[in-house]
Order: structure tokens, then C-alpha cells, then sequence
């Protein structure tokens, strides 16, 4: 099988994670796609606990047959790195890892970033009106029409906007309920 690895903090998962992975699903013919939420990002730090970020990244997948979460990451103690996930998930599938085009322009930053192109093919999401150089070991998929960051739902909840639309109903709820992201 064909199957996608989507990391990332999802710090929330939103509606351009959800259309990222339709998107990869469509263009590299996967099986499946696997959402990895990062237990202790190395690059970054989450505004909300590790618990939250998965438990809103379940939320935002429920209801797709084509896709799960994992907790491997959150299982796993130490820093997330994406090469030990990618090892610990290597087997007989063929493995696609799902990230933002900027990831991979920035993977010789990652931790054992040489031996990653050898455990999976990289998928990279682009944002609408951005284009990236080609790299050997990455595709790139274009959502255009879809143009929402982690970033801005945060900065919409501490200033009290509305995130209706850009988050799945079930993970506003969520964040409502927690009180992530007020300030």
C-alpha cells in the first residue's frame, strides 16, 4: 500500500492539513494517510500541550475513511525526529511524507536529513502563487484555494475573531472548550 505520513505540530489542525492530505491522496494515488502530530518538535514550539494537539488532529480526521492518527511521536520519548518516525513506520508500504513545500526547502536543517529521501518520497503542499525549486525525492502538490495557517487561528482565537470555517467544527468546539490559544 501506498501510504501517507502527514507531520507536523497541527497547532491546530485546520481545513488546508485536511485539503493537504485529499490532495496528496489524489495526486500520489495513496491508500492512506497517517497524521503524525510531533510529541516534542525539535524546530518548534507548540502553543498547545501535546495531548491537545492530537486529540484536535483526531477530531479534524474522524470523518475521513482515508485517514488516522498516530500517537508514535507522543509515545516516544525525546525529541520528534522525522527520520526515527519514518524508520519505526518503514516496512512494506511504500511511505510518502506529507509536509509544507517549506520543509523540504528546509530538510538540511532536520536531524539525519540525508537518510530521510531513502525511508519515504517527499510530498511537498505548496500554498497558492508559491513555487519551489525541483528537488529528486520530492513532489510537489498545488492547493490552490485553500490558504490558511496554524499561525493566523491562533492569533484569530487570542484576539476573540471567529475560526468558524478554517477548523473543523468538532476541533473549534475543542479549542473553546480547552481555552487554547487565549491570551
Amino acid at each position: 500500500m501506498r501510504l501517507g505520513i502527514f507531520g507536523g505540530t497541527f497547532d491546530p489542525p485546520h481545513v488546508g492539513h485536511v485539503a493537504a492530505a485529499h490532495g496528496a491522496v489524489a495526486a500520489m494515488a495513496l491508500g492512506r494517510v497517517l497524521f503524525v502530530p510531533a510529541g516534542a518538535p525539535p524546530q518548534k514550539h507548540g502553543h498547545a500541550s501535546a495531548e491537545d494537539r492530537f486529540r484536535m488532529t483526531v477530531l479534524a480526521a474522524e470523518d475521513e475513511p482515508t485517514f488516522a492518527v498516530s500517537r508514535i511521536e507522543l509515545d516516544r520519548p525525546g525529541p520528534s525526529y522525522t527520520v526515527d518516525t519514518l524508520r519505526a513506520l518503514s516496512g512494506a508500504d511504500d511511505l510518502f511524507f506529507i509536509c509544507g513545500a517549506d520543509a523540504i526547502r528546509d530538510l538540511p536543517t532536520w536531524h539525519e536529513w540525508e537518510e530521510l529521501p531513502k525511508l519515504a518520497h517527499f510530498v511537498g503542499v505548496t500554498r497558492p502563487g508559491t513555487t519551489w525549486p525541483p528537488v529528486p525525492y520530492a513532489t510537489y502538490v498545488p492547493m490552490d484555494g485553500v490558504d490558511v495557517s496554524s499561525t493566523e487561528i491562533r492569533e484569530r482565537v487570542a484576539a476573540g475573531q471567529p475560526i468558524a470555517g478554517l477548523v473543523a467544527p468538532k476541533v473549534e468546539a475543542y479549542i473553546r472548550e480547552h481555552a487554547l490559544y487565549v491570551r
